[in-house]
């Protein structure tokens, strides 16, 4: 063998060692793609009218609670025993569980967050709403706002005592935690202090769990033709798909895929899975299906777009979670609560930015 051809042995089986040693990056996620894991909507108020474009075939529907999956229905994994109890997750529902936010005129609430003050009108909180990605040239930014359909007026607040408040375009701008009476629309205001963190209800997000033995790294056909068809067909049926990576994505790590089943037998979907999908995967309880979370999701975009009175900045799916879908708001009322009792309130969870102090 000639020199020239030995270093260049060497230098390829050094590339491949090389190659072999580097962690491959991880596996496609179609998450997304296929609208299992939705991010939240955010709608932008500016933008409302159009997003009505998108979700205006969308009816309000009552949908019915889906059977809360039992033994006959736990959480399961492809190879380990169907009837692991320990693994089971009841979806949560949410119609009682909102009403802890029911704020009524006359109810002691807080705020917590910015505060904008235009000169010769009454200071408002604005929640954290969706801003257009616009970029303005340095010093040719508008001046601080916030729509009159989210603001809530603040009677009575002492703006020089709002921790680090200052000016921008003759718009007075801070940040600060409020308490007082709520009006409808408005806060009288009894005390004030620095901003702080309001805490919302934990969500754990969906896992699969483990069988015997741990995960194996196994070949997936997750993007598949066959199985992309399969769980559109059985989208009333079920949520996902979402990617997990237990043991992290480095190369020969198992990627497990994450089926949520809202509806019906698991044990009967599992049967007609396996025929075309190859690779791990888990089957857990979920509250709403793919079709559930797509008519809540039009039902929502119509009363945002018909009611501007209700306050709602945010909305999306079920998501990671498994559970109701999210509504961001500005107050959790009774004309909320009844304009959404025909989309199903246990099927949604509110969080509103006015919380009753109790």
């Amino acid at each position: 063998m000639k020199q020239t051809d030995e270093v260049d042995d060497l230098l390829t089986r050094a590339g491949a060692r090389w190659r072999a040693d580097q962690e491959a990056p991880p596996e496609p996620d179609l998450e997304y793609m296929l609208s299992g894991g939705r991010k939240h909507r955010r709608w932008v108020p500016a933008l409302a009218a159009a997003s009505v474009a998108v979700v205006a075939a969308g009816v309000i529907a009552v949908l019915p609670n889906p059977k809360t999956p039992t033994a006959d229905a736990p959480a399961t994994t492809a190879g380990a025993p169907a009837t692991t109890a320990e693994n089971a997750r009841t979806p949560q529902t949410f119609a009682q569980g909102n009403d802890e936010f029911l704020v009524r005129p006359g109810d002691k609430v807080q705020v917590s967050g910015q505060i904008v003050a235009v000169a010769g009108k009454t200071p408002v909180f604005c929640p954290p709403l969706a801003v257009h990605a616009i970029g303005y040239p340095p010093g040719k930014e508008p001046a601080p706002s916030c729509p009159d359909e989210f603001a809530v007026k603040l009677n009575g607040l002492d703006l020089d005592k709002v921790p680090g408040i200052k000016t921008v375009k003759g718009v007075r701008v801070g940040a600060a935690a409020v308490t007082g009476i709520w009006r409808g629309g408005a806060i009288d205001v009894e005390e004030q202090s620095a901003e702080k963190q309001l805490p919302y209800p934990a969500q754990t997000e969906l896992q699969c769990p483990v069988p015997p033995g741990g995960w194996k790294s196994k070949q997936s056909n997750i993007s598949s033709t066959a199985v992309t068809k399969f769980l559109a067909a059985h989208a009333a049926q079920i949520d996902g798909p979402i990617f997990r990576y237990p043991n992290g994505t480095s190369r020969g790590a198992p990627v497990v895929i994450l089926i949520g089943i809202a509806h019906g037998d698991a044990s009967v979907f599992r049967e007609a899975f396996e025929k075309v999908y190859q690779g791990n995967y888990c089957v857990v309880p979920v509250l709403l299906s793919r079709s559930d979370n797509e008519r809540i999701s039009n039902a929502i975009g119509d009363l945002m777009s018909k009611n501007k009175t209700l306050g709602v900045y945010g909305a999306g799916g079920s998501g990671i979670y498994g559970g109701g879908a999210s509504v961001s708001l500005v107050a959790y009322t009774p004309e909320v609560k009844a304009a959404f009792t025909p989309v199903g309130l246990d099927l949604i969870k509110f969080s509103p930015q006015v919380r009753p102090v109790r």
